[in-house]
């Protein structure tokens, strides 16, 4: 992600996605970078209604990767990098929303910060510690800086 906005950083997941499959293991099922680049076309533009349609009948949000990956990066399109609106669209699909909700909220939240957030939905969780959650999200930035230019980053 490195400072990206929302758009940046779902066209380096194509990139991403595409050095994978030439680096691993070749599976049955859609090529998911080209899967990803359908999807958001697919649902860009369209009203949060209509793109959750598309996503369900034509992208799908099963478990195996080929869709809940695409379904994610579509769901972050429709909610135009805003992380509240990813985690609530994913909630509505149906199938495997855990996970879609994790890759699209997460990269909206990333790109958006934890102040984009609506703060009297954070307030109301229960069982979260803000100053453990701050404090963990401070040693992973702390753990990726560290590895930066150690070889492990180059293809990020």
């Amino acid at each position: 992600v490195a400072g990206g906005d929302w758009r940046t950083t779902s066209d380096r997941a194509v990139v991403a996605a595409r050095q994978g499959a030439e680096r691993g293991h070749w599976t049955t099922g859609g090529d998911i970078a080209a899967r990803i680049d359908w999807a958001r076309g697919l649902v860009r533009g369209k009203a949060v209604t209509d793109g959750i349609r598309l996503i369900v009948d034509l992208v799908g949000t099963g478990v195996a990767s080929q869709e809940s990956v695409p379904a994610a990066f579509a769901v972050l399109e429709i909610a135009g990098g805003d992380p509240w609106q990813a985690a609530v669209i994913s909630a509505n699909l149906g199938g495997d929303t855990d996970t879609i909700g994790a890759i699209a909220a997460g990269m909206a939240g990333v790109c958006a910060g934890f102040r984009r957030l609506p703060q009297e939905h954070v307030a109301r969780l229960k069982g979260l510690d803000i100053a453990q959650v701050r404090a963990l999200a401070a040693d992973l930035i702390a753990v990726r800086m560290a590895k930066s230019g150690s070889g492990k980053d180059a293809a990020a």
